[in-house]
């Protein structure tokens, strides 16, 4: 096990992560209330298995509190000392970072509040929410294509269980997590209980493109974002939506403004009160969005949640 801290850049709440991951239906998190984020899923390496357990102490200043995690790596049945020399605690340590968005500085985030009303009323009912994002860039493909035609309920359990029967157990802070198989577990699977032949078939090509490197974060994260929109829309059964998920939330790039995402859309319209013209025009909507760089994504995100917690209420 190896110990890691994080100083997060601008604000963070992990209570607020928490709070989003128990309303975000494909995340099926149901975990003790004690603030702690445990966390089990494959390496971006694709072979390696990472627990983790982060806490953050709660602070009653504007300066968020340091994030500390414990992380093991596991190979197999292995637990990988943490000095064995090999970088993958290193690894781990920066793919949670990516996961909860602390490799990005946001010390710039709450200037946006003071030209735009919209985006000020959205951090204050939202404090310290960063985006949480999918384990991978290969998890978040997997799971669009899982939940393709079918109910977000209906494709958790899906999910779900594949990381029950195929992913491996890992003890984090005292319970057991099942991580989602590993992408050369996943492409040998032959058969599973829920999914079409084609679903299947396209979960095995994914599999082998992350295997390939086609789903490396860093690489999707450097391009232009267009350009890595469209490599995304080249594999199977990965649409317009499916890119943006992609790299949005599967690699978390912070300045990407989904044009492919209706329900930001609708939120957009309600919170800056649109005609229906610039509401049904995702160029127009685009040109709005330009002012929230380079944190597109992370106000796209608060839109979108607030909007659910106004539906559920």
């Amino acid at each position: 096990m190896t110990a890691a801290s994080f100083t997060p850049k601008g604000p963070f709440s992990l209570a607020a992560s928490i709070r989003f991951l128990e309303g975000f239906t494909p995340a099926s998190y149901e975990q003790a209330a004690d603030g702690v984020l445990r966390m089990a899923f494959p390496a971006d390496d694709g072979v390696h298995v990472i627990g983790c357990a982060v806490r953050q102490k709660e602070t009653a200043g504007p300066t968020p509190a340091a994030v500390t995690a414990d992380i093991t790596v596991h190979h197999g049945d292995t637990t990988l000392p943490a000095d064995s020399g090999t970088g993958r605690h290193q690894a781990a340590r920066a793919q949670l970072a990516r996961i909860l968005s602390l490799d990005v500085d946001g010390a710039g985030f709450p200037a946006l509040a003071d030209a735009d009303t919209v985006v000020a009323g959205l951090q204050a009912d939202c404090p310290g929410l960063r985006p949480v994002c999918f384990h991978s860039p290969y998890e978040a493909a997997v799971r669009a294509v899982i939940g393709n035609r079918i109910r977000m309920s209906q494709a958790a359990a899906i999910k779900a269980r594949l990381a029950r029967d195929h992913g491996q157990a890992v003890r984090v802070a005292g319970e057991e997590l099942h991580a989602f198989p590993a992408p050369d577990v996943l492409r040998r699977l032959d058969r599973v209980e829920g999914l079409s032949d084609i679903k299947l078939e396209r979960l095995r090509a994914l599999s082998e493109a992350a295997l390939d490197g086609g789903l490396d974060a860093a690489i999707l994260r450097g391009q232009p974002v267009e350009s890595a929109l469209t490599e995304l829309r080249e594999l199977p059964g990965i649409g317009p939506f499916s890119a943006e998920l992609v790299l949005i939330r599967g690699a978390g790039h912070p300045d990407v403004f989904p044009t492919a995402e209706p329900r930001v859309h609708r939120a957009m319209a309600t919170r800056y009160g649109l005609d229906a013209a610039t509401a049904g025009d995702p160029a127009r909507l685009a040109g709005i969005a330009a002012a929230w760089s380079p944190y597109r994504s992370w106000v796209a995100l608060l839109l979108r949640t607030r909007a659910q917690d106004s539906a559920r209420r």
